[in-house]
């Protein structure tokens, strides 16, 4: 089908508002426009000529949709990604010249899945963060013979040390690592860091041995190999041609990597060999906040815990990283008979509700933005 001019403007600027205004990252972008050309390939009209029928139609044709490549059906996670990058692109268009006449705000929730449906996708789309005990145990077993597998294995451990995201481990220089201090500067001109922000993250008490494989990785790239403060903190594979005549790794580059897309390899193929279930990066962050929520005692240490996670608020914390595993809401709930009223924990309780009630008066009951998780 021939490409719709006046399509292609608007998405132009939509383009344009979502890296720019929203600041969204390259992938996220890519995603938007990809629904979205999934939409009018469906409708092949101009978008000024939206109407709900079109929404509900596209919701039945995607259900009916297969991978190209395995051939089954389009997974619920799959399909609630789609539906919800092109509900919020309808929201934007509801507000632009030319089209404001023709959609409604309440047009977007058209772009939604039977409410069976999408809890079950959500459901299955949960997953929780590895025990702090598994992750040893994946860093027991990693190799450390080559300087590609010192790298691989001082990655995890910096991940479950800071709960950093994993574009912003790609991204990182020596320099922003501080040892005596126990603190990573995520400077976000230098850092890609979710919506560009500037923090600083202080190490998470996960132990001497994890903080000591990062401290040993560091030392081996300044003093065995030279390298400086504007050196990648994990440098890319280098991959050079091979006695055979393909291409093999061939140490380490002086250069970092361009995506996160190699962390999660290292994530999988660790765990994989540990004879564990794939954890992703992201999942330590889960890791992270129920370790918060066990240690942390008052109201004021959740929420510097918190904000080292790099949440603004308590409550991101607690309903989207910080979910209590299915093992451990059965321990609490067994040992609760047993125990006296008045736990040390009311104060932290009484907090969080404030949080929630306040939200709920000022008409955000539905939880934290999904952007800030």
């Amino acid at each position: 089908m021939k490409p719709i001019g006046k399509n292609e403007r608007i998405k132009l600027a939509y383009t344009r508002y979502l890296g720019v205004a929203r600041r969204k990252n390259e992938a996220t972008v890519d995603a938007a426009l990809a629904a979205i050309d999934r939409f009018t390939a469906y409708t092949k009209r101009d978008l000024a000529q939206f109407h709900t029928r079109q929404a509900e139609g596209f919701v039945s044709a995607l259900a009916r949709e297969v991978n190209p490549r395995t051939k089954a059906p389009l997974s619920g996670a799959t399909k609630l990604q789609i539906l919800a990058h092109l509900r919020e692109f309808i929201l934007w268009l509801a507000d632009q010249p030319g089209y404001r006449k023709r959609i409604r705000y309440s047009d977007a929730d058209y772009f939604s899945l039977p409410l069976k449906e999408a809890a079950a996708a959500k459901a299955g789309t949960e997953r929780e963060g590895p025990a702090i005990e598994q992750v040893r145990h994946v860093l027991s077993v990693m190799p450390t013979e080559t300087d590609v597998e010192k790298r691989n294995r001082a990655v995890i451990a910096f991940v479950l040390l800071t709960g950093a995201r994993d574009a912003a481990v790609a991204s990182l220089r020596l320099k922003h690592v501080d040892l005596d201090k126990g603190e990573v500067f995520q400077d976000a001109r230098e850092v890609r860091t979710k919506a560009s922000k500037t923090m600083v993250t202080s190490f998470f008490p996960v132990g001497e041995d994890i903080r000591a494989i990062v401290a040993d990785w560091i030392a081996f790239l300044m003093r065995e190999r030279q390298w400086g403060p504007d050196d990648p903190l994990f440098p890319a594979t280098r991959v050079a041609r091979g006695a055979s005549g393909g291409f093999a790794a061939s140490g380490l580059d002086r250069r970092g990597w361009a995506t996160a897309s190699p962390i999660r390899d290292i994530f999988r193929s660790a765990f994989t060999a540990a004879g564990l279930p794939y954890f992703n990066p992201h999942g330590f962050r889960k890791t992270l906040a129920r370790l918060g929520e066990r240690v942390c005692a008052t109201p004021e240490q959740f929420k510097a815990w918190s904000q080292n996670l790099g949440h603004e608020k308590m409550l991101t914390t607690f309903t989207s990283d910080g979910a209590v595993d299915r093992r451990r809401q059965a321990e609490i709930l067994r040992t609760l008979g047993a125990a006296p009223t008045g736990a040390p924990d009311d104060e932290l309780y009484a907090a969080a509700l404030k949080v929630v009630t306040t939200r709920a008066r000022a008409g955000g009951a539905s939880g934290p933005s999904v952007r800030e998780a």
